[in-house]
């Protein structure tokens, strides 16, 4: 599989963040939405019902004068501590909401947040997905992003974790956050390979990556990792004998026990930075 190659430097103005940035990692996976064996590996999600739903969605206004969305869960105490979830090509769905639930629990003390990148569009279809992925508006995306952060405030920590189309979508989060950035997790998501950009980081990253995955490979990861060396960034990276998506429980290949190992080291990194 060849990842499409699209450089583009556009200059973003969203809000107090105004950036000239390269969406070359962002829109090469957005494309992969157009790949028939890219969603054929993705099995449908088994939406599970979670009868134990603590959090509520949330509205916040974006700097393009609309209105953005999140499904939040609340620490048991104030806390300017947050946790920005980033979900797959799928869409903000039961699974998503029900990670959401399950951070909370396991990082006590921060708020989580997961933000709707496709403004309430959730895929039940594989064709349905491709097509929100390979649509996804960057630039509403970023006005996505800028809004909750306009939400939480200036005295906000926040980390960032994201699967797949999330997964690169976390790393984006973490480069627009600035100082406010205290952690970001990556799951078999594009990873920024830019220097230049990679300078602007302010925090570790950790990446989960899949020896099977076809996409998100040794090459592309090794060109992330000398990028983040050339910037002088702090990372760790760690690979699982699995498939893409394979931390995902509502998905068919589901791989319990590096899905277990990859959460603990993610908890244990979260845990960390707040």
């Amino acid at each position: 599989m060849k990842f499409i190659a699209l450089i583009c430097a556009t200059v973003y103005t969203i809000g107090s963040f105004a950036q000239e940035a390269c969406c070359a990692a962002t829109q090469s996976f957005a494309q992969l939405g157009a790949s028939t064996t890219f969603k054929e590996t993705h099995q449908l999600p088994k939406n599970g019902v979670n009868e134990e739903l603590q959090g509520s969605w949330v509205n916040f206004k974006t700097p393009d004068q609309r209105t953005g969305r999140g499904y939040m869960v609340k620490a048991e105490k104030p806390s300017t501590k947050y946790l920005f979830v980033f979900h797959e090509w799928w869409g903000l769905n039961q699974n998503i909401m029900n990670e959401v639930e399950r951070w909370a629990k396991e990082v006590q003390g921060v708020n989580v947040i997961a933000i709707d990148l496709y403004d309430g569009k959730v895929a039940t279809t594989r064709e349905a997905a491709g097509e929100f992925m390979q649509n996804a508006d960057e630039v509403r995306i970023r006005n996505i992003i800028q809004g909750a952060l306009e939400f939480v405030g200036t005295d906000a920590e926040i980390a960032t974790i994201g699967w797949c189309f999330g997964g690169g979508w976390s790393m984006q989060a973490a480069l627009m956050l600035g100082n406010q950035a205290v952690g970001c997790v990556v799951y078999y998501g594009m990873p920024e390979n830019d220097p230049a950009l990679l300078a602007t980081l302010s925090c570790k990253v950790v990446g989960i990556f899949a020896e099977r995955d076809a996409w998100i490979n040794r090459t592309v990861v090794a060109a992330y990792e000398a990028a983040m060396n050339a910037a002088d960034k702090a990372y760790e990276t760690y690979w699982y004998d699995a498939e893409h998506a394979f931390a995902n429980p509502s998905n068919a290949i589901f791989d319990e026990e590096a899905a277990a190992d990859a959460n603990e080291k993610s908890l244990e990194f979260l845990r960390s930075v707040f």
